[in-house]
């Protein structure tokens, strides 16, 4: 392995801001993460684009919010701005349970010790900085801010908030992937543009006392009208989610109190040379030595895996990644994807396994659409729900030419997917014949020579009134997945398993909907373990319904479990044949007549 230099980090203290030569820094970022030198972390994805646009960028990992703020003190002051994130995850994800239980471990920290970060980081780091340094302008980013760039429910609270730029007091706000809005931040601070007046720049937001609509403006509800009047928030979140999924999205314009949140589109999706450039930088793939002796989860998870796109168009009702990454795919050359698979080949303690080859959702490499001018007239938050897009090229032939270059590595023994996999665009009969055959031959590849052991698929429900609901497709078309998988691994020799993930409690979920869960999955021989409550995060669909009972298309009023008992009373089903459960259930299906039930579950047969 190549020798390892100080200078290969950020620094992230004096010391190591000295050892370069530095009196100052340009850009100061704050994360709520430990800092991993790695592109599946946000702090250093930004400071490394910001170091190839030839700025001094250090960074302050996990920041000690509490006493006399020496952490905010010691880098100094930036010459541009700092940079504010809460981590990979919304901070209130990270700290707390489905059911508003404090959680006691931390995978972005070293040996998952807890308490490394307050709630709502973004709003607290701010807070401390703009108190020390008032004139020093503060950007936001990452998930947090993505999420909570307009008025929002927050389920730990139990209320609406305003957009996280007005309980900040943060000069610009970045949503999404930030390489391209910084970079151009960056240009036009360069070119002796004041940061104030920089009020244009595409996937920022920023908020203002004064603003003159232009005719394509969208207006939403203000912040206290959607406080008065629920209906006013769900018809909101369509025009968010909407602009958020379209290439070519409007400005969008929130009041709150005298001042307005302004929302600029998003720049169109990252190119190949846009999104290898980010990938390519150099990255040492490490946590800081000062962590030496720790372990950091989140980092072991990913350690021997490689990304090789990004977005995702599933537009699944209670997941936040097209809001983020958008539903347009971005993909890596298979050049970048190669370099990068090599680098990780030369760590020391890698032996010839990677974990996975995969993206927000494991086939989506180079999807699009065949006319992309299609494309860019579409406001649809998916394009495989409630069917597959007709215009939607799946070919699966471009990521069977990465899985087999990669094998081909004399360094590699096995490359798994440990990314979520698409099936629904796996059994879906294409116009096609060319994409069918890719498809084929895919899955044969992927359940042949790709699983280490276990398949991880979604189905969520089995039930297809819940589905429609969480944008999910019918649960026939896990049967016939299920089917495929047992005959691939019969056909092999293989002995793997197929995992499927399930959620409670999900808008528009009824308890007899888990009762007839558990007698399906028993059917099929699950015992279920991975399975959740759902959680409302942030500008989710089914966070919006859960909220305001409507649904934000239909306007139409939604049932969904919101007190503990409700929860506990669905989530039990998973786990029908634990004996503590047995006498709810059978008293739930006794009441409602289902007899029938009660026999499928508890039956000797």
């Amino acid at each position: 392995m190549k020798s390892y230099r100080p200078t290969d980090r950020l620094p992230v203290t004096k010391k190591e801001m000295e050892d370069r030569g530095w009196d100052s820094a340009d850009v100061i970022l704050f994360s709520g993460d430990a800092y991993v030198d790695h592109p599946s972390f946000g702090a250093a994805v930004i400071g490394r684009t910001l170091e190839a646009e030839g700025l001094r960028v250090a960074i302050v990992p996990q920041p000690d919010w509490r006493g006399d703020f020496r952490d905010f003190k010691k880098l100094g002051t930036p010459r541009l701005f700092f940079g504010v994130s809460p981590g990979a995850m919304d901070s209130m994800i990270n700290h707390y349970t489905a059911n508003r239980r404090l959680r006691s471990d931390d995978a972005y920290t070293p040996d998952r010790r807890a308490g490394m970060r307050p709630d709502y980081p973004s709003i607290v780091y701010t807070r401390i900085l703009k108190e020390l340094y008032p004139d020093v302008p503060v950007v936001l980013g990452g998930i947090e801010a993505s999420m909570r760039r307009l008025t929002h429910y927050d389920y730990w609270q139990d209320r609406l908030k305003p957009g996280i730029l007005f309980e900040s007091g943060a000069d610009l706000l970045i949503y999404g992937m930030g390489e391209l809005p910084v970079k151009e931040l960056v240009r036009r601070l360069k070119n002796g543009e004041t940061f104030n007046n920089i009020k244009d720049i595409p996937q920022t937001a920023f908020l203002t006392d004064r603003i003159s609509p232009l005719p394509d403006d969208i207006e939403l509800f203000p912040h206290e009208e959607c406080l008065k009047d629920k209906l006013k928030q769900a018809k909101n979140f369509r025009h968010i989610e909407e602009q958020s999924n379209s290439y070519r999205a409007q400005r969008i314009l929130q009041k709150t109190g005298n001042r307005t949140i302004a929302v600029n589109p998003p720049f169109p999706p990252m190119s190949e040379k846009e999104i290898d450039a980010s990938f390519d930088l150099p990255y040492t793939r490490l946590p800081h030595p000062k962590y030496k002796g720790k372990v950091i989860p989140a980092f072991e998870m990913i350690k021997f895996s490689v990304n090789i796109h990004r977005g995702c168009f599933g537009g699944c009702a209670f997941c936040t990644i097209s809001a983020h990454q958008g539903k347009f795919i971005a993909s890596r050359s298979l050049e970048s994807i190669l370099k990068e698979v090599r680098t990780v080949t030369e760590m020391p303690d890698f032996k010839g396994y990677l974990s996975d080859l995969g993206g927000p959702s494991a086939n989506m490499y180079r999807m699009k659409g065949k006319d992309e001018s299609v494309c860019r007239r579409c406001k649809k938050p998916s394009c495989i729900f409630p069917a597959v897009c007709k215009n939607l090229s799946a070919d699966h032939t471009p990521l069977l030419d990465v899985y087999k270059a990669v094998d081909n590595l004399p360094e590699i023994k096995k490359s798994f997917i440990g990314s979520g996999v698409r099936y629904d665009l796996l059994l879906h009969r294409y116009a096609d014949e060319k994409i069918n055959k890719s498809t084929h031959v895919y899955t044969e590849e992927l359940i042949s020579k790709h699983v280490s052991g276990r398949l991880k698929v979604a189905p969520e429900h089995t039930q297809d009134s819940v589905l429609n609901m969480m944008r999910k497709p019918s649960f026939e078309h896990f049967y016939r997945f299920n089917r495929l998988f047992d005959h691939i691994n019969n056909k092999e020799g293989l002995n793997q398993q197929l995992v499927p993930y399930f959620i409670s409690g999900h808008p528009g979920c009824m308890e007899m909907d888990m009762a007839e869960l558990a007698a399906i999955t028993k059917d099929l021989h699950f015992r279920l373990e991975q399975v959740q409550d759902f959680t409302p995060s942030p500008m989710t669909l089914a966070t919006e319904i859960y909220y305001t009972g409507y649904h934000p298309y239909t306007l139409e009023k939604v049932y969904t479990a919101r007190t503990q008992e409700q929860k506990l009373n669905q989530r039990r089903f998973f786990f029908w044949y634990k004996p503590e459960f047995r006498k709810q259930i059978i008293a739930f299906l006794q009441k409602t007549g289902r007899k029938d039930l009660i026999n499928k579950l508890f039956s000797s047969r």
